[in-house]
């Protein structure tokens, strides 16, 4: 069901529990009162059908009927047109849901046409119902106790990401290889929560400087700036995350090309060690090498070779083995291969 609440009030006080559109609009001309129309992700029919009884401009009504709007405030002639970017933290998934929330204020009338669950209007409805004085004001105090709302909902986000940037914080010098991911999308739903409150300081300015010009009431005025003051520390809270988010990817980049470093430089320690390794084994190899090739050529057992019946022969052999040797060792250990 889109019509989700409906009713008009009188001095603050609801009078009728109206069934459809057209008997709130009926009933909003007999009473002079004021109509408080609740929707739901509506039809294009039922949006027309508000338009028309209320005259709202044509380029507000087509946002409102396509949504995915960035938050903003507009005046048409006397009727204000807000969208809000409502936000939740869901603590089992650890991210942001983010919502839309479009609002027309007129002089006796307001329509909300919600596109998430957030924000929980009815809550708004009945803080206000509860307060007749504050809903007398008539729609600006609605539209006051909706921005409240929201904002207010806000912290729960606002507690939620700085939890999880104090876990990155303690992740990053971790060595976990998934939190650079993490860290990515945690700064994308960061820049997405940016884009939702920021344009609400420039909106709060810009009721704040109506207020004279439309006879806000002062009671009223003041929690407007109350408003306005939470705002502005939200505003400056996620400003913060963004920047510490932008440092630990830097952070990031930076330990993981130090570790890059570090591998390289003990692959090349490594390298280095294994080549002395080959150039000791390969030296012992030639030293060894030498008195074999002597012997291997006097085994071959051939009568005509020179010395082979010398007396000295087989001394001169042995000498000459050792001095082979000896001058490879000498030569081996001059140029640090030993």
């Amino acid at each position: 069901m889109t019509l989700v609440d409906n009713a008009v009030y009188v001095d603050g006080k609801r009078r009728t529990d109206p069934k459809s559109l057209d008997e709130t609009f009926e009933l909003m001309r007999e009473s002079n009162g004021m109509a408080w129309i609740g929707l739901y992700r509506p039809d294009d029919n039922e949006i027309q059908s508000v338009a028309s009884e209320f005259g709202l401009h044509h380029l507000a009504v087509e946002d409102a009927m396509k949504g995915h709007q960035r938050a903003k405030l507009e005046r048409y002639e006397e009727t204000l047109f807000a969208v809000l970017r409502p936000a939740r933290y869901l603590d089992d998934e650890e991210k942001v849901e983010f919502g839309e929330l479009h609002v027309f204020v007129g002089r006796d009338f307001v329509v909300t046409v919600r596109h998430a669950e957030s924000p929980n209007l009815g809550i708004v409805r009945r803080r206000l119902e509860a307060s007749p004085e504050l809903l007398a004001m008539g729609p600006q105090a609605v539209l006051y106790a909706i921005l409240d709302e929201v904002v207010d909902e806000y912290e729960p986000v606002v507690n939620g990401l700085e939890n999880d940037i104090d876990e990155i914080e303690d992740e990053l010098f971790g060595g976990d290889p998934d939190v650079s991911r993490r860290i990515y999308e945690l700064h994308r739903e960061v820049i997405e929560f940016q884009r939702a409150t920021q344009p609400l300081q420039i909106m709060m300015e810009s009721l704040l400087r109506g207020s004279d010009k439309y006879n806000v009431e002062e009671e009223l005025g003041r929690r407007l700036r109350d408003v306005h003051d939470h705002v502005i520390r939200l505003v400056e809270q996620v400003n913060t995350f963004r920047t510490l988010l932008q440092n630990a990817l830097t952070v990031h980049s930076t330990l993981v090309a130090q570790r890059q470093n570090e591998e390289m430089t003990r692959m090349t320690e490594t390298s280095l060690a294994q080549n002395e390794e080959v150039k000791r084994i390969s030296s012992w190899a030639a030293i060894l090498f030498a008195p074999t090739l002597v012997a291997s050529v006097y085994g071959m057992n051939f009568d005509v070779m020179p010395e082979l019946h010398w007396t000295l022969g087989y001394p001169f052999a042995l000498v000459l083995m050792f001095a082979l040797g000896a001058a490879l060792y000498w030569a081996f250990k001059r140029n640090k291969w030993l």
